[in-house]
């Protein structure tokens, strides 16, 4: 008898078949429970997930907000163009992709058809500019230059055109108010990149960034981005899966940035700019006795600053640009012309980011760090023509000997070796060529008490720090740059810097006699900016205050509401008594009456208009000397400087007086008037604004003569804007195309504010200042020279 069931199954072949349902049952069951956690558990997630795989946004961009001047002057606003756009939905609907149509719009825009098809083109990695680089849901603009009749005929003839638009669109216009340039000062906008889009695209509101956006990139633009843009509004389709549109799933308006009210006078602006560019002018016909060739006078800048508050009222910075090469997206080839070393780098704003030795407006530094020091304001001090030190010779300008005299004579005449004399007596109680573990360093240390050596943290981008040439900075460049020092050095070559790399070869690191004493008049490795100098100009002026430099005012909302008030910021205070304040402001005034600057201030109504200077001629290697002068008034410090200008004041003398003139209503025989001033005080009010808006500006009844200095009357300007502002219209997308080093305990008292945005970071404690030939358009004096007034 068989033993095989009826089944015909054995026993093992029935546990495989029980196993293999088990293992049916456990993955239908797995499979349920997903779905019930897919469709049930997490039903609303993925449903929102899914939608949103079939919504594309279309962007309507906000009118960017205005920057104003200080009176509501527009700097920066808004003009109507007419823009043409194609839809690439609605060509992608048609038979031929919209050939037909783009031929047509070719036509009537008097453009070649091809350039018309590669602006409407996808870009991709492997398609070439012209190309869109937006979203394809995005209407893509053809040309921001239409005129009314091309307009007309799109519009009117809508069968003959589906999809293309022709609308009037805000376009960011720089508007030259009063004449004022301001290139550096306002910056620029270009499109936003992919790779910002994409880092934005989980955020909402000012923190994300559209395909479509403008965003700031230099200058008050930048800064002030966010109260700027305003939000955009979005539009948003629904499409299927081959991506048409199928319906409207909501839309959100835009809504219109803030106005940005500034410290900035557009008619001061404009005078300030023409005088910088009549200095380097006239320097540029004077010859160098020097170097037998005239200046070159190759750059330059010049700032205003209210000594009360710290705001600018003018900066003006050379060479300099038209602002409106960026509005819709600047072409290859004037970028070039701004970024090539043949232009000199006009993008650069040199009142921030200039560097240059401040040659003798450095000697109110150092006058503060020998009272800080102990030496008296009563004693007299040897100034011959010259002193030996080191075994080489430190002259005075033009071989000068005025025998004993005062500190306060030694600043008037800008005696170079009384300061020769004391920075090598403190060199030498620091220990000289070996150092005290404790070296007490004065001069170093009272240059970062008045904020040297730091950013000064105006609100404008890119501002570097300068250079306070101390022991750390010695040790720090020294280890940076040994190896090509000692390279150099092993060529054998015998010219200058081939000695100087010998040496730095063997002891670069040492404090030595030559750098303390060229330091001390503001030479050497010392590096300065022109708003670091207006800004301790500015505190000499008011009592001992160093403020902030700023720029903004207030943000203003586009109906003329108060949206917030940028206040003055208090940072350090000189770090002497009021004594040597006052010592310092008889000083400078003396150097206005019968010092250094005399002859270029012959005539002035001292006696009302009480006015103070400091000039210094800084010797650069290779190069001509640069012109500082550094003054000012109850209200103003004017500060102008002029790579390869000449001396202090000769370069800059005539520039400054014709700017005290205007902004004091003084004429050349030095008679006032006060109708005729520019502004004989500081602005302080916010401009009034009408219900719509637009800032009630009172008319100007006079021009200056920026060549003679002279006010005379002229027919009052309207009110109005020069171009019309577009706050209600709907525009359609544009074309996408460390710290310094670290302050002695003293210097800690300049205290920065940390949340300031527009700080940049800066190199680690100690490190030397980033030095290329872009960042430092005022080429600094590397090596040792004597110190000229």
């Amino acid at each position: 008898m068989s033993n095989i069931p009826e089944t015909g199954r054995t026993r093992r072949v029935t546990i495989r078949l029980v196993v293999l349902q088990i293992l049916v049952l456990s993955l239908l069951a797995t499979l349920g429970g997903r779905l019930w956690y897919l469709q049930i558990r997490n039903a609303k997630e993925y449903t929102a997930k899914a939608t949103g795989n079939h919504i594309r946004e279309v962007v309507e961009p906000a009118v960017r907000g205005e920057i104003l001047d200080a009176s509501g002057r527009i700097l920066a606003g808004n003009e109507t163009r007419l823009v043409v756009s194609v839809s690439r939905t609605s060509l992608l609907q048609q038979k031929d992709g919209g050939k037909a149509v783009l031929g047509r719009l070719a036509e009537v825009l008097g453009m070649p058809a091809k350039d018309v098809q590669e602006k409407v083109r996808l870009c991709d990695a492997k398609t070439p500019q012209p190309c869109w680089n937006g979203s394809p849901y995005q209407p893509i603009p053809v040309t921001k230059e239409a005129t009314t009749q091309q307009a007309m005929q799109i519009m009117e003839r809508r069968e003959d055109f589906p999809g293309i638009t022709a609308q009037p669109t805000a376009v960011r216009r720089y508007t030259g108010a009063e004449g004022a340039n301001m290139a550096q000062v306002l910056g620029y906008l270009s499109p936003v990149t992919d790779d910002e889009v994409s880092k934005t695209a989980d955020k909402t509101g000012l923190d994300r960034y559209l395909p479509a956006d403008q965003i700031g990139r230099a200058g008050l633009e930048s800064v002030y981005d966010r109260d700027l843009r305003g939000t955009a509004g979005i539009t948003k389709l629904e499409v299927d899966n081959l991506g048409r549109v199928i319906g409207n799933a909501g839309t959100v308006a835009p809504q219109t940035g803030n106005n940005l009210v500034t410290s900035i006078d557009a008619r001061v602006q404009k005078v300030v700019e023409d005088n910088l560019a009549q200095a380097m002018s006239d320097a540029r016909n004077t010859f160098d006795k020097v170097t037998n060739r005239n200046y070159e006078a190759d750059s330059g800048a010049a700032v205003v600053m209210d000594v009360h508050t710290g705001r600018i009222i003018a900066m003006a910075s050379a060479p300099t640009y038209d602002p409106n090469l960026w509005v819709g997206g600047i072409s290859g080839k004037d970028y070039q012309s701004l970024t090539s070393k043949d232009s000199n780098f006009p993008l650069l704003n040199r009142a921030i980011q200039g560097q240059s030795a401040p040659g003798s407006t450095f000697k109110v530094v150092s006058t503060t760090a020998a009272v800080q020091a102990g030496y008296s304001l009563d004693g007299t001090y040897p100034c011959p023509k010259a002193m030996t030190i080191g075994g080489r010779e430190f002259k005075n300008f033009e071989s000068e000997s005025f025998g004993s005299i005062s500190l306060e004579k030694a600043l008037e005449v800008s005696c170079d070796t009384v300061f020769y004399g004391l920075a090598y007596d403190q060199w030498m109680k620091d220990g000289g060529i070996k150092p005290k573990k404790d070296a007490a360093d004065w001069f170093f240390r009272t240059a970062h008490e008045f904020g040297l050596g730091a950013k000064t943290g105006i609100d404008l981008p890119s501002e570097v720090p300068g250079r306070v040439p101390d022991r750390q900075w010695k040790q720090s460049f020294y280890d940076n740059n040994k190896d090509a020092w000692c390279a150099q050095a092993q060529k054998g070559g015998n010219s200058f810097s081939d000695q100087i790399a010998k040496e730095n070869c063997v002891d670069g690191y040492q404090m030595r006699a030559g750098d303390a004493v060229n330091y001390a008049i503001g030479q050497g490795d010392t590096l300065v900016t022109p708003v670091q100098m207006a800004r301790i100009y500015s505190a000499l002026a008011n009592g001992g205050t160093f403020y902030r430099p700023t720029i903004a005012k207030a943000v203003i909302s586009p109906s003329g509401d108060l949206v917030r008030e940028i206040a003055p910021h208090a940072d350090a205070k000189f770090p002497g008594d009021q004594k040597l304040l006052s010592y310092i402001d008889q000083a400078t005034a003396g150097v206005i009456t019968s010092g250094t600057a005399a002859w270029k201030f012959n005539g002035w109504p001292q006696d009302k208009i009480a006015l103070h200077a400091k000039t210094g001629t800084a010797e650069v290697e290779g190069k001509q000397t640069t012109s500082w002068l550094d003054t000012y008034s109850k209200d103003y410090a004017v500060v102008m400087t002029i790579s390869q200008g000449g001396t202090g004041s000769g370069g800059s003398g005539d520039a400054i007086r014709r700017i005290y003139q205007a902004l004091y209503g003084v004429d050349d025989k030095g008679n006032i008037d006060n109708g005729k001033a520019l502004l004989p005080a500081p602005q302080a009010d916010l401009p009034k604004f009408n219900p719509d808006g637009t800032a009630i500006i009172k008319p100007a009844a006079y021009t200056v003569d920026p060549a003679q200095g002279s006010v005379a009357q002229a027919p009052a300007p309207a009110a109005a804007p020069a171009f019309a502002p577009a706050p209600a219209l709907t525009p359609v997308p544009a074309l996408a195309p460390a710290a310094a080093p670290a302050p002695s305990d003293a210097a800690a008292a300049v205290a920065w504010d940390p949340s300031a945005t527009f700080l940049d970071p800066a190199p680690p404690a100690g490190s030397p200042a980033p030095y290329t030939a872009v960042d430092t358009a005022l080429e600094p004096t590397n090596r040792q020279g004597r110190g000229r007034a």
